[in-house]
């Protein structure tokens, strides 16, 4: 069995910088198209002239391979029309994190509401420029992200030329927001269609699955899979491939992240294929972003082959999921 993946599409990929980035920007480019790279580095992404010139340092870092970043800025209120303007020639989005939230996030948004946020959401709406939004409370970790969808509804009712992109949903609410608003989208990962919290935590503690937001329950899982396999619409497969040391993630005080950009397409295939929906594959890696985010983006097709694949132990200093497990399909070439 072997099917052809046209212009696959990460829509929200954390490449890093410095070492990190000479490892990792490789491995997604040899794989994509293109990919919409968040901007939480130190200091972060905030100035077109920094949005310019990391976008240079990964052109350098991928080589030979045909791939398009796709750039966005850190999201802060103080943005002027003017300046936005101006942004979005060099950018495909924003990016929204709530204050301290997640990784490298201290320097978000501490009040998200239509009101703080009326000026810049405003402009981004009439500029088109899409949000995209970390969409987690500072509640309860299990309930942060239902917590975070009253905010969602909010910004959808108040801005509704604004198209909004829910980052990586986890939970069945959040599949189901999609339909009550026409201008909220949503990405999905590869480790959240997989596994539950009880992957994570249920038995010895798995420091490479740990990431934020939490993997949920096994019916948020349904609703997720259920979303993806349908190749829905307003869903597109966002990979949240987030590299960091061993050392980082084997100590005390783990850091949050699920490193699978290089193994990505083959566990998708392996998903769809089990679930006999592997003819939407296409749709969900790529399809559906073009349409959502109107990209036109460099031609590559991947061409993937049922056979079984062993997942390298680590890739630099970065433990992969799947690490030395055997997955059901491998890439044969890439066109």
């Amino acid at each position: 069995m072997k099917i052809i993946l046209k212009d696959p599409l990460d829509m929200h990929l954390h490449l890093r910088d410095g070492e990190m980035l000479k490892i990792t920007a490789p491995l997604s480019a040899k794989y994509f198209s293109g990919a919409l790279i968040m901007p939480n580095l130190i200091p972060p992404v905030t100035s077109i002239e920094q949005v310019e010139s990391y976008k240079k340092r990964i052109l350098q870092a991928i080589g030979e391979n045909v791939f398009k970043p796709y750039m966005t800025l850190f999201f802060k209120d103080s943005y002027s029309y003017e300046f936005l303007k101006e942004a979005k020639k060099h950018i495909t989005a924003i990016k929204l994190y709530p204050a301290g939230i997640t990784t490298n996030s201290e320097g978000g948004v501490s009040k998200i509401d239509s009101f703080s946020l009326k000026e810049v959401l405003e402009a981004m709406s009439e500029l088109e420029i899409p949000l995209c939004v970390h969409g987690e409370s500072e509640g309860f970790v299990m309930d942060r992200e239902s917590e975070f969808l009253s905010v969602y509804e909010e910004l959808a009712r108040e801005f509704p030329k604004l198209k909004i992109i829910m980052e990586h949903i986890t939970t069945k609410d959040a599949v189901n927001l999609l339909e009550k608003y026409e201008n909220l989208y949503a990405t999905i990962t590869l480790h959240h269609l997989y596994i539950t919290l009880d992957d994570v935590a249920g038995g010895l503690l798995r420091p490479h699955l740990f990431c934020k937001p939490i993997a949920k329950r096994p019916e948020d899982r349904m609703a997720l899979r259920k979303a993806a396999f349908s190749a829905h619409p307003k869903v597109m497969f966002g990979s949240d491939s987030a590299p960091h040391p061993v050392s980082k993630k084997e100590s005390l005080g783990c850091a949050a992240g699920v490193f699978t950009a290089p193994i990505a397409l083959q566990a998708l295939c392996d998903l769809f294929e089990k679930a006999d929906v592997l003819d939407n594959l296409q749709k969900f890696v790529s399809d559906n972003a073009k349409n959502i985010y109107s990209l036109t983006p460099p031609k590559k097709e991947v061409v993937l082959v049922k056979e079984e694949y062993e997942v390298e132990e680590r890739f630099g200093d970065v433990v992969p999921m799947f690490s030395k497990e055997k997955i059901g399909w491998r890439v044969e070439s890439v066109l």
